[in-house]
C-alpha cells in the first residue's frame, strides 16, 4: 500500500524477526517541531513501539524520540503517544482486521516525504518460536545458494 519512500531514519528489523508482516500502511505523524528537528537528526527509536486504535483515532505509542539538543523548555517526553494521520476509512478497516484476531500494528519504518515524517505502519500477527527458527534456516540457505552461484558465475 505505501507509496514511493523518502530518506529513510528509521527501522525496526526487529519487528520482521518477531512479525509475520500481512500488511503495510502509511500514516503521518502529529510531531512538535522539536520532535521533527529530532526525527530529521535520526534520533528516533521504533524498538518497542506499537499503535492501537482507540475512539476512531489511531495512536503511536513506546516510540522513543530523543529530545532536541537545543530545544530547551519546548521538548515533550520523549515516549508520548502521538496520534497517526489515517483516512477514516483505514482507520475502520484496520480496527476490523485487529479485533479479536490476535494481529497487532507495529511501525516498521520512519521516512521523509516531500518533508513531511511518515512512517510505515506494518498489519502484523506474531511469530512462535519455531517460526522465528525456520525463517533463519531460509535465509541462511538462501545466502548459501547465492554464494555458490555467485561461485559457479565467477568461473
Amino acid at each position: 500500500m505505501a507509496k514511493g519512500e523518502g530518506k529513510v531514519l528509521a527501522q525496526n528489523k526487529k519487528a520482521r524477526h518477531d512479525y509475520s508482516i500481512v500488511d503495510t500502511i502509511e500514516a503521518g505523524l502529529v510531531l512538535t517541531g522539536t520532535e521533527i528537528k529530532s526525527i530529521r537528526a535520526g534520533r528516533i527509536n521504533l524498538k518497542d513501539g506499537f499503535a492501537q486504535i482507540r475512539k476512531g483515532e489511531a495512536w503511536l505509542n513506546n516510540v522513543h524520540i530523543a529530545p532536541y539538543d537545543e530545544g530547551n523548555i519546548w521538548n515533550q517526553d520523549p515516549t508520548r503517544t502521538r496520534k497517526l494521520l489515517l483516512r477514516k476509512k483505514q482507520i475502520t478497516s484496520l480496527e476490523q482486521e485487529i479485533k479479536g484476531t490476535g494481529m497487532t500494528l507495529v511501525p516498521l519504518k520512519v521516512y521523509l516525504k516531500d518533508g513531511f515524517a511518515k512512517v510505515l505502519i506494518g498489519l502484523a500477527k506474531g511469530k512462535h518460536d519455531y517460526d522465528k527458527r525456520e525463517s533463519i534456516k531460509r535465509r541462511e540457505q538462501n545466502r548459501d545458494i547465492a554464494r555458490t552461484m555467485k561461485a559457479i558465475n565467477a568461473r
